[in-house]
């Protein structure tokens, strides 16, 4: 439990710096420092070793290679929780978990379902924030359960897994076989040293990095290198101390800090720069912004809350400990915030960032920050008629 304690004190001031890189991001984008934030978006950064080279702005750095390391925090959370966690009893949340996707996917292509550019944008809402919305539950304090909060995380991880499958199944471009040779053979490599035991991790960490520019170069997109390197690293290793940590453990600690302060916020502020001051209200009324604030906000809400109570109906799972049904539509609410993980995914559906004159973007912002904020006053006005009874 004390664990649990730690992530999620982490994970809730993350959320807090995730706000904070978002309006300063705004601010930046909606000031006369907007041509200043744009060069900083555009720095060209390039890596070189001989005929070797890797040539990008400073924006796709963050989106291909910081997020890269997002995601392989993501796998390795994702590996330990089914192996001993909270997913190694899937009954609790595998439906809350299929409804928070699907119907927020469902209401999205029903607004968009003619339009053969914008029905790419269906994944954009089914994602949820788990750094935001701790941020949100830890404004409660202690009035809110640990079952809730335990809840929220492992809802939060089923989406990031069903996110990395639809980035690798729907968002891939045109494949380069060679890199593809590559990718696969270092895959093998790092199976082989899973199977040996190898506890180094310097080993795993040089064919992963022969695996992420193999797959960045491959087609298929860059971050998933770092799911696939996450799920070889070993769990549990023979002959090892009991107290000493595994290697999955020990790289989750170390990445975790620098995923949550430095990378997510840094990733919100070269994300979240909306020029707000070019954007209509009737262009926010358009059939993709509509899809994606009404699937965030609408959908993650009746897919969590109304797969939750058919679970809990048919003895699938229950209740979570010491909750009630309010407050599990509070928290229901703010698996709305997809934030960071919407952001990712529009960036993937829409390779033309101004296609839709960034009402994407900030789609995705008003639908999160909504479901946030409905979600903790439903949460707080339960609280204060207990405190009142």
């Amino acid at each position: 439990m004390k664990t649990i304690e730690e992530f999620i004190k982490k994970e809730s001031f993350g959320g807090i710096l995730l706000i904070f890189a978002t309006i300063f991001a705004l601010i930046l984008s909606n000031t006369f420092m907007a041509p200043l934030y744009e060069s900083f978006l555009h720095i060209p950064v390039e890596i070189r070793i001989g005929s070797l080279y890797l040539d990008k702005s400073l924006y796709h750095w963050v989106n291909d290679g910081l997020m890269a390391i997002f995601f392989l925090l993501i796998g390795l959370e994702v590996k330990r929780e089914i192996l001993e966690g909270s997913l190694s009893s899937l009954g609790q949340i595998a439906l809350p978990g299929i409804g928070g996707m699907v119907v927020p996917a469902i209401i999205y292509l029903i607004f968009n379902q003619n339009n053969p550019i914008a029905i790419n944008g269906w994944a954009i809402p089914t994602a949820t924030d788990i750094a935001f919305a701790l941020a949100i539950l830890s404004l409660l304090g202690n009035r809110i359960p640990a079952s809730l909060k335990i809840f929220l995380m492992a809802l939060a991880i089923i989406d990031d897994l069903g996110a990395i499958v639809i980035i690798a199944i729907f968002y891939t471009t045109e494949l380069s076989a060679l890199s593809i040779y590559i990718a696969v053979s270092s895959f093998i490599i790092l199976i082989v040293l899973n199977q040996l035991d190898v506890v180094k991790k310097m080993g795993y960490f040089i064919i992963g990095t022969i695996l992420w520019i193999s797959v960045l170069k491959s087609g298929v997109h860059a971050t998933l290198a770092g799911v696939i390197l996450a799920f070889t690293i070993p769990l549990k290793v023979k002959n090892r101390n009991k107290k000493s940590l595994s290697p999955l453990k020990e790289i989750e600690q170390d990445l975790h800090f620098w995923v949550i302060f430095l990378i997510l916020p840094l990733f919100a502020f070269v994300n979240a720069g909306v020029d707000i001051t070019k954007i209509s209200f009737n262009q926010m009324s358009g059939s993709v912004p509509l899809g994606i604030m009404l699937g965030l906000f609408i959908g993650k809400q009746l897919g969590v809350f109304g797969f939750s109570w058919l679970a809990i109906k048919l003895k699938i799972a229950q209740l979570p400990k010491d909750s009630n049904w309010i407050q599990l539509y509070g928290v229901s609410i703010l698996t709305g915030i997809g934030f960071t993980m919407s952001l990712f995914i529009v960036s993937l559906a829409f390779k033309d960032d101004s296609i839709f004159q960034y009402t994407d973007k900030l789609a995705i912002l008003i639908g999160s920050f909504a479901s946030g904020i409905i979600g903790y006053l439903v949460l707080r006005i339960k609280i204060y008629k207990d405190h009142s009874d």
